[in-house]
Parts: C-alpha cells; structure tokens; sequence
C-alpha cells in the first residue's frame, strides 16, 4: 500500500482523489504540533505516525491504528515523518446519510448505546479494514474503478467501522433523543452556518435542552463551551481563506463574522501562535492543496 500512495500523492500535502469525498496526505517531514479542524471523517495512515490531543487526551493514528471522528472537532495534530519514510494516509469524509442507512440495517441486539461516548477514538486496523482500503486505493488508480468501484468500497468501509469498536459514537450522533446526537446536530449547524449570529439560547434550543443542560453536553463532547467553540471554528475557516483563496486578513476576518478586525488577529494570534499574516506564509510553506493525480482510465 506504501508504493501505491506514493504514487497516488506523489506532493507533500494534501491530494485530491479522483473520488468525491477521499483526500490523500503526505508529510516528508515531522511537523510539530499544529491547531487542526477535522470534519466528521474516517483516517486511516498507511506510513508514518500522528498524534492528536483532544481534551487532555493522546490519540495515536499510524499504520496500525486508525481515528474516526463522528463530530467535527478541532484539536491539536503532531506528525512524525522523514525523507526516507514519509507519513501517508487517506482521509474518507463520513457521508451522513450512508452512515445513517446502514445503521438502520444493523442487528440492534448490541443494545442501548452508552451514556458517554467519545466524539474521537482511535482503534486498531482489522484484517478486514485493510483489505478494504487496499482495494479502495487500487480502485482509486484508474479513473473508470474510482468511478465504477469506488463508491461502494467506501460503502464498506464505513460498515467495517460502524461494526467496530467505533461504531456507537457514529450511530450516536444519528440519534435523535440522545444527547450526543443532539449535540451533533448543533455542531452541523455551526460549520454549516459559522457567518450567522448565532448565541448560546438559539443553540440550546436546537438542541432542545436548557441553557446550563446544553452548556453541559456540549462541554462533555467538544471539550469546549458553546462559543469557544464557534470561536474557533471561524479562526479555522478564515484561515482556509487566506491560504487557499489568497484572502487578506481583513477580508476573512468579515467574512467569517468578525466586526473588529483588531479582535480577530489577537483571537488568531492567541489560537494558531502566530499572527493571520505570518501564519499564512508558515503553512504555505509547509502543506499544499494538490489536485487530483491523472490515472490511467
């Protein structure tokens, strides 16, 4: 699988697959430990290792260990790679509707979910699971395969995982009494809407609970208070902004809902170490955003 990633992300960065929903990474080099945002995805590192600290929690990711987030989080990333053996890895976004039919199809006889459910785990890679992203990247070599094959193939992967020790918090946050899928709604709503207005009462009532209820659950699962963490979802997204569309910092800063431009680099430089225009050219210089590799067809 090592040889076949290469070639599929033959840049440092990140690399658009040929199918929608799957981006490859490749680091050549250890990064330290950098803010990140995670959408809900499943990622699974060929080569190399990552670390992750979410909570005052470790996460290991690495050939054999893969992480599958059923929320969209953001947390800290550390990448530990060389020359010689750079880290690999693919990123499957969850597809929520997928997850949500083939929940629906599962035995219910695991029971009731449990009442604490971790939004981030890691887990080993079974046999099955690395057949699976085997087949998936060999499907992603040719054009007509990632078409034809590759759908479904990550059809299978994600049933390999919601069958796994990961499943409950991806059934989780499907649920509609639970307070974990509750709390999974909102944070849908926050990265769908970050540009609105939104305050603490409209989101309790999203979730259907009281203020100090909703303060609780919401802390239980993102290890953050309600506007911490759109707080940090806009610096996240402004900074996309300015790295990938070239945006200037006063201009993300608008578009992502600030009215101080002075709030929003002190916000900025308190997250992410660095000053909007620093840190641009530091992660310029680091990642990329390569696009699609040719394949055969």
């Amino acid at each position: 699988m090592v040889e076949l990633l290469k070639r599929l992300a033959p840049e440092e960065g990140y690399t658009r697959s040929g199918l929608d929903g799957v981006t490859f990474m490749r680091s050549n080099r250890a990064l330290p430990s950098t803010p990140a945002l995670y959408e809900p995805s499943i990622v699974i590192v060929i080569q190399g290792r990552k670390t992750g600290l979410h909570g005052g929690k470790l996460y290991v990711y690495d050939a054999r260990h893969y992480l599958v987030l059923s929320v969209p989080l953001p947390f800290t990333i550390e990448t530990e790679a060389s020359e010689q053996e750079p880290m690999l890895g693919l990123a499957l976004r969850i597809d929520q509707p997928v997850v949500a039919e083939l929940a629906m199809g599962l035995d219910d006889s695991g029971g009731s979910l449990a009442s604490e459910l971790e939004p981030l785990c890691s887990t080993p890679v079974d046999a099955k699971l690395a057949d699976a992203t085997l087949r998936l990247l060999e499907a992603l070599s040719s054009a007509e395969e990632a078409r034809l094959l590759g759908p479904s193939i990550m059809r299978e992967i994600v049933f390999r995982v919601l069958v796994g020790e990961q499943g409950a918090g991806l059934r989780a946050s499907l649920a509609q009494g639970g307070h974990f899928g509750r709390i999974a709604r909102v944070l849908q709503r926050i990265h769908g809407d970050y540009q609105a207005d939104l305050d603490v009462p409209t989101l309790a009532d999203m979730a259907s609970m009281s203020v100090p209820a909703f303060h609780v659950h919401f802390k239980a699962v993102t290890s953050s208070s309600p506007l911490q963490y759109l707080k940090t979802v806009r610096l996240h997204q402004a900074r996309l902004l300015m790295i990938r569309e070239g945006a200037s910092a006063l201009s993300a800063s608008q578009w992502v809902g600030y009215e101080s431009p002075s709030q929003f680099s002190r916000e900025f430089k308190r997250l992410f170490g660095r000053s909007p225009v620093h840190e641009t050219r530091h992660l310029k210089a680091l990642l990329s955003m390569a696009p699609a590799v040719d394949v055969a067809s």
